[in-house]
């Protein structure tokens, strides 16, 4: 994906901010008290950053959520594409003053200066060319990729953020909870043995029937359920994509659906009053469910997760 250049103008403007405040000074009159540092490993090499930041900026919503999780309140996030500027299924009273810094894949480089941040979190595939510009404002920690990864990736964010102990805490009761799904659903076989499919109808492409390398599929692997062959099909493991005069291939005991932009640009209200929608087991059983994509999809991370499974065993048990 490309991320935004500055203008001549912008760089200029970014470089007085930076001599003005000085990018040592940002990180030191703002971050741990005690000054006390350590290193990180990231995609970009070994950094150091505060043993305990004191402000820090997320440039994406799996990092948004990680944060969230640890008890961390960014001083400021990308919003991303939706109305609600950040994901809806975060805790209002855990993002209300976080300042708003730009777009995901367009930050405000100059606002995220003006904020003096003593650590940014983000990803190499979303801001690699930032790179510079963002390190130079503060310890920038960046993860090679978001979505599938996202369990290796919250224990990077946890250790830049100093919340080690706090992450094992959240891990451990996250597979708990999962584990509770499981029984729930009627144990290991049971879960099995109803195979779930998640489709996502975008506005502006085809529809997009998951297959078993990303984000939501991790966790429902994690409670055992089980996949049809269509998930095999997924190009690069992530989705296997289909027009609605094919959405038959969708088909499965279960199916969860949700919708990202406008439903009739995204063809879901064309797909899901169409025969072939209407024929399928899934449907027939009445085993079809209409999810938050901003939950389901966007939100990456653990407290998105523990909702998810909530869901999950709701939709599942009924």
């Amino acid at each position: 994906m490309r991320s935004r250049t500055l203008t001549a103008t912008a760089t200029a403007t970014l470089a007085l901010t930076l001599s003005a405040c000085g990018s040592g000074d940002a990180k030191d009159s703002t971050g741990d008290s005690s000054g006390k540092t350590h290193t990180v490993k990231t995609a970009m090499g070994n950094v150091k950053v505060p043993d305990a930041p004191k402000r820090v900026v997320v440039l994406d919503t799996a990092e948004l959520d990680s944060a969230i999780t640890l008890g961390v309140k960014p001083v400021g996030a990308t919003h991303a594409d939706v109305e609600s500027g950040f994901l809806n299924y975060l805790p209002k009273d855990e993002v209300k003053g976080i300042k708003d810094v730009g777009a995901m894949m367009t930050p405000n480089v100059e606002a995220i200066a003006e904020l003096k941040p003593d650590l940014i979190l983000t990803s190499k595939i979303r801001h690699e060319k930032l790179y510079p510009q963002l390190s130079e404002i503060a310890p920038t920690v960046m993860t090679e990729n978001t979505g599938y990864p996202w369990k290796e990736n919250f224990q990077v964010h946890a250790d830049a953020l100093g919340k080690k102990d706090e992450a094992k805490k959240v891990v451990a009761e996250y597979e708990q909870h999962a584990s509770d799904v499981t029984k729930a659903l009627g144990g290991d076989a049971e879960a099995e043995a109803t195979e779930v499919n998640v489709v996502r109808f975008v506005e502006g492409a085809d529809i997009r029937i998951y297959g078993k390398q990303n984000y939501i599929a991790t966790i429902l692997k994690d409670v055992g359920l089980g996949r049809p062959a269509v998930a095999d099909k997924a190009k690069d493991g992530f989705s296997y994509d289909v027009s609605p005069e094919r959405i038959d291939a969708a088909d499965a005991d279960v199916i969860f659906h949700s919708t990202y932009g406008d439903p009739k640009k995204a063809k879901e209200t064309r797909t899901t009053g169409g025969s072939l929608w209407k024929g399928m087991k899934a449907v027939k059983d009445d085993k079809v469910f209409a999810v938050d994509d901003q939950l389901w999809i966007q939100g990456i991370g653990y407290t998105a997760a523990n909702k998810i499974l909530d869901e999950l065993q709701a939709d599942l048990t009924k």
